[in-house]
């Protein structure tokens, strides 16, 4: 399997390490000769949402990593990656990549002393270590997206299709079960 991380700003370098360690091969995508529709999925790192949609711009891979994923390629974004894929962001419009059915709120829990780390259950895996460093959460879900985990009646992490989100960042941790339910999503499809 070979997945693509897009490796623009933000914890990259977690995920591409995670996937070394499941025997999954990480291609860096950095630019338009990187990013390649052969690959059997895209991650979408936590970092800066704008950030990361003005590279995405700047770079000339938002036209093509948009169609990949609108066409069917699974991804999964994590915080900031989370918003990326929204189809709403409050008070924002549409996400960069529409393509989950939700609302979502941008720093939903507050600055960077708002961050936090907690265990809780994740549908489908158990209970999970998470960490959410100004992380959004959703405020509504719509269509066929399922809530896998809601921390305090907040929802922060779903799945749509073949589309996996957290709020939280499990490249941050040293469990590598979120990684593993993504790569399961995509070799059950």
């Amino acid at each position: 399997m070979k997945l693509g991380v897009l490796a623009l700003q933000g914890a990259f370098v977690e995920h591409i390490n995670i996937l070394k360690e499941l025997d999954v091969e990480p291609v860096e995508i950095r630019r338009l000769s990187h990013f390649s529709d052969d690959l059997d999925g895209l991650i979408f790192p936590g970092g800066e949402s704008t950030a990361i949609s003005k590279l995405l711009n700047e770079s000339g891979l938002l036209a093509p990593i948009k169609d990949a994923v609108l066409g069917g390629m699974p991804a999964f974004g994590t915080c900031a990656g989370m918003i990326l894929l929204s189809g709403q962001v409050e008070g924002l419009g549409t996400g960069t990549i529409p393509v989950l059915d939700v609302l979502v709120r941008r720093n939903g829990y507050g600055r960077q002393l708002g961050s936090f780390s907690t265990v809780a259950h994740f549908e489908g895996v158990g209970d999970v270590p998470m960490v959410f460093i100004r992380a959004p959460y959703i405020l509504e879900i719509h269509g066929s997206v399922e809530i896998l985990t809601e921390i305090d009646g907040k929802i922060v992490a779903v799945r749509q299709n073949s589309i996996l989100a957290t709020a939280f960042h499990p490249e941050l941790t040293e469990n590598a079960d979120i990684h593993k339910f993504f790569i399961e999503m995509i070799a059950s499809q």
